[in-house]
Order: structure tokens, then C-alpha cells, then sequence
């Protein structure tokens, strides 16, 4: 089979990663970058070539590049375009892939998905209609020491899982210049650790615990430079009965060499034990009765983002392409985090649980 050919939408900051593993991936050519800022796409072709004359990928053996994903779609008619886009764009992306004149074959759309959940459902609706699946790009339940631990507790290794407690401590908050060196537009986001950071976690508790039913929520400002929220809690009743917190401070910070490789730590209690994630990656387990944890799974890759989730997420996508494996993290499935993420800022807001719907 041809490898796959890739259009990524966005050349920013986080689109590198993106960019980066589709050139490594067995199945995938990356054929093209799209920019609206002049110069962006090519900038970035530039960085991933290095010292070794370029990546072999794209038309003629490059990474096409431009500021017109529209006029790319119809130029390059890639099997899969991959937006790494600001939310604002996203509509308007899908859109243009769905219209454009080979239909694509599947569309990867990063988070926050879409301008809002209006704009999400028409999206989806409209891929839907297409008969285009839509993915969204939501990689942490894709990091290895979640997928491990979600078969760790499948296998029973600590009996009923009961509760959860997510503690984010990425210590990159501080300060008058807090993001502003990697991802300046967190300051101005008025909604921020929910919107931006803290639906991965409950995704990544979705896909370890099943739907989340109810919520309540207590968030608050610690830095006044930034506009939005940068820590709180987060208490999800799921409908299984599992509790699961999420505890966010983007001010403090973990034992970690790394604090972006894990983002904090994380521990899975139940009947029988508990699971505990480290900021160095490392995945314990503790029987009930037990004094020590030991080892339960290691050895993830250390480059790239997150255990390199990202590249795990477009390696599924390939699956499924290649060899008809079912798709997680499709556009309707993920209007569940949109309506856990409104009850989330909903429950702040009046101080009450609030039910998320059926």
C-alpha cells in the first residue's frame, strides 16, 4: 500500500511535534505545510530539515509549503489533513477539506476543538455528512503510562478501581512572563486551565473510568498577568460510580527532569491497589497490604511530546486507514468533554454540581 499523504493545516509552536512525527512514521508522506502567515510554513520546513539536506517527503522528495490550505487540498488531494490550526479556524478548515476536490480520507483536528460547541457539533454533523471521519486530536489518553494503565486495570492487577486523583504541577505559570517564551496566547485566554490543559485529564479519565455524569467544580486566578483561571479543582462522578479528581496549579511544580513529560502525577486506587504515575514517567504498582510499589511498566520513549503521544495518536489514525482499526477520540464522541468542560466552568460559576448530559 502507497503511504498515506498528510497536508498539516498550522505551522506554530505545538504543530512541530505533529509535523515531526508524520516525516518518522511508516505509511505516512508528509506532502504538504499550510500557514496563513506568510513564511511560517517554510520556516518551519526549514527547522525539521536540519543538517541532513531535508525531510524526504512531500512532491518530488519536499515538504510542500504555503498560506493557503484551501488551495492546497485541491493541489496536493492529501488522504488525511491534519489541523494544528487556532480554534477560530478550525470550521472553516473542515469546511474546506470536505469541499475540496478528491475527498479526503480522514481529518485529525487538534484541541480546544472548534470556537465553541456550536461550531463543534457543526463540524462534526458536517463531517458526518460527508462520510468523513473526523478524529480529534486529544493525545494524552494516548500517552503509554495511560494506556498501560488502562490494561493494567482491565487485567484486575488492583481489583475495583474506586478513585483517581490527577495533580497537574507544570511550575510554568509564575511570573509577568509566564508562557510567554513558548505559548504567549495562554495569557490572554479568559477560560484557560479547563479550556487549554485540564480536558485532557478528563478525557484520559473517560477513557480509564467510562462517561463522567456530574461534576463540581472550584477554580481560581493565581497570577494577574494572565486573564483566565490557572488552578482549581475538579471532582467527576462517573456513571460507573468511580470518583476522579483532577488538582490543577500551574504555578507549582513536581519532582521531575522534565515537568512537560508527565505534566504532574497521577494515582489509581482501588480494592486491591493502587497505580502511581511519577514525574519521571515511571508507572508503580502497590498491592493492598503491601508496603512498597514496584515497577509495573516502563521504558517510554523520552523524545518527541509526552511519551510521544503525539505520534501514537497518528499511528492509530494510520491503523485505521490501513487495516480498518476502530477509531478513538472521533469529532461525536468528543462532544462529551465539551459538555463535562461547560459543566465544569457552570459549576464554578454557581458553586453547585451540575449534571452533564445523557
Amino acid at each position: 500500500m502507497a503511504p498515506l499523504s498528510v497536508l498539516q493545516a498550522g505551522a506554530g509552536y505545538f504543530a512541530a511535534f505533529h509535523a515531526e512525527a508524520w516525516l518518522r512514521l511508516p505509511g505516512a508522506r508528509l506532502a504538504g505545510l499550510a500557514d496563513p502567515v506568510p513564511g511560517k510554513a517554510e520556516a518551519l520546513a526549514t527547522r525539521l530539515a536540519g543538517a541532513d539536506g531535508g525531510p524526504e517527503h512531500g512532491p518530488e522528495g519536499g515538504v510542500a509549503t504555503g498560506t493557503d490550505a484551501a488551495a492546497m487540498l485541491a493541489a496536493l488531494r492529501p488522504d488525511i489533513l491534519d489541523i494544528v490550526a487556532p480554534p477560530a479556524a478550525h470550521l472553516g478548515l473542515i469546511r474546506a477539506a470536505l469541499a475540496a476536490p478528491r475527498g479526503l480520507r480522514v481529518v485529525v483536528c487538534q484541541k480546544p476543538f472548534c470556537a465553541g460547541a456550536d461550531e463543534a457539533r457543526a463540524a462534526v454533523d458536517l463531517a458526518e455528512s460527508a462520510g468523513v471521519p473526523l478524529v480529534v486530536h486529544e493525545n494524552f489518553r494516548f500517552q503509554p503510562w495511560h494506556r498501560a494503565a488502562k490494561a493494567l486495570i482491565n487485567a484486575g492487577e488492583i481489583g475495583v478501581p474506586r478513585q483517581a486523583t490527577f495533580r497537574l504541577r507544570p511550575g510554568d505559570g509564575r511570573g509577568p512572563r509566564a508562557y510567554l517564551d513558548r505559548q504567549p496566547y495562554f495569557q490572554t485566554m479568559e477560560r484557560f486551565l479547563v479550556h487549554e490543559t485540564a480536558v485532557h485529564w478528563i478525557d484520559v479519565f473517560r477513557f480509564l473510568f467510562g462517561p463522567v455524569a456530574a461534576v463540581f467544580a472550584d477554580l481560581r486566578r493565581l497570577n494577574p498577568a494572565i486573564a483566565g483561571e490557572d488552578a482549581g479543582f475538579i471532582l467527576m462522578r462517573h456513571a460507573g460510580g468511580v470518583r476522579t479528581l483532577f488538582d490543577g496549579n500551574r504555578l507549582l511544580d513536581h519532582a521531575a527532569d522534565n515537568p512537560r513529560l508527565t505534566m504532574g502525577e497521577l494515582i489509581v486506587e482501588g480494592d486491591g491497589g493502587a497505580l502511581t504515575l511519577d514525574g519521571f514517567g515511571a508507572l508503580g504498582l502497590r498491592r493492598t497490604g503491601e508496603r512498597a510499589a514496584t515497577e509495573a511498566a516502563g521504558g517510554w520513549p523520552l523524545d518527541g511530546f509526552g511519551g510521544d503521544c503525539v505520534g501514537a495518536l497518528q499511528a492509530h489514525v494510520i491503523a485505521h486507514l490501513a487495516e480498518g482499526a476502530a477509531l478513538e477520540n472521533t469529532g461525536r464522541d468528543y462532544l462529551a468533554v465539551i459538555d463535562v468542560e461547560a459543566a465544569v466552568y457552570r459549576s464554578a460559576e454557581t458553586g453547585a454540581v451540575v449534571e452533564t448530559p445523557r
